[in-house]
C-alpha cells in the first residue's frame, strides 16, 4: 500500500500528448524537461539558449512548435510580456500556483502569490456567472530598478 510520488508535470504532460496521437520527439521531451524544472516562466530563446548549454540543442522553430502544442492542450500558460515576448510555464494545478509582474520598461517577470487575492478571486468566482476554473493574474508596471 505504499503512497505512489505525485506525478511530475513532464510526465502529466507526456500522457497528455499520448492521448492527443502526439508522439513525444527528443526536441519535446528536451523540452519538457526543461520546463520541469523551471520554478517560473521562460521565454522561447532562454529555452532554446539552456537546451544548447545543456547539450541538448533545440532549434528555435521546433521550440516554438512545441510551445504552440503545450499551449493548444493547456498544458503551458503563455504570460505576453511585451509587444513581441512571451514567455511560457507548466500550467501545474493547485501546487506553485502564483502570478506575474512584468516591468514594461526591463521586461523583468517576478513570480508572486498573495493569499488575500486568491481568497479575493473564489468569493468573485461565487458572484459571477461562470465555474471559474483556473486564473492567471499579471500586474505590469515599473519595477523598482526602471522607477528610480
Amino acid at each position: 500500500m505504499g503512497m505512489h510520488p505525485p506525478e511530475t508535470w513532464a510526465a502529466h504532460a507526456r500522457r497528455v500528448l499520448a492521448q492527443h496521437k502526439r508522439h513525444s520527439g527528443a526536441a519535446r521531451q528536451a523540452v519538457l524537461e526543461l520546463l520541469d524544472r523551471q520554478n517560473c516562466a521562460l521565454s522561447a530563446i532562454e529555452i532554446e539558449d539552456a537546451l544548447r548549454a545543456g547539450q541538448r540543442p533545440v532549434g528555435r522553430a521546433s521550440i516554438y512548435r512545441v510551445l504552440d502544442e503545450l499551449e493548444r492542450l493547456h498544458l503551458v500558460q503563455k504570460l505576453q510580456v511585451a509587444q513581441a515576448m512571451a514567455r511560457y510555464e507548466p500550467h501545474r494545478s493547485g501546487e506553485g500556483h502564483h502570478h506575474h509582474l512584468v516591468c514594461d520598461n526591463c521586461g523583468t517577470v517576478t513570480p508572486f502569490t498573495d493569499p488575500e487575492l486568491e481568497n479575493a478571486i473564489e468569493q468573485l468566482s461565487r458572484r459571477v456567472p461562470m465555474r471559474v476554473e483556473e486564473h492567471e493574474i499579471v500586474l505590469h508596471g515599473a519595477c523598482q530598478d526602471c522607477s528610480n
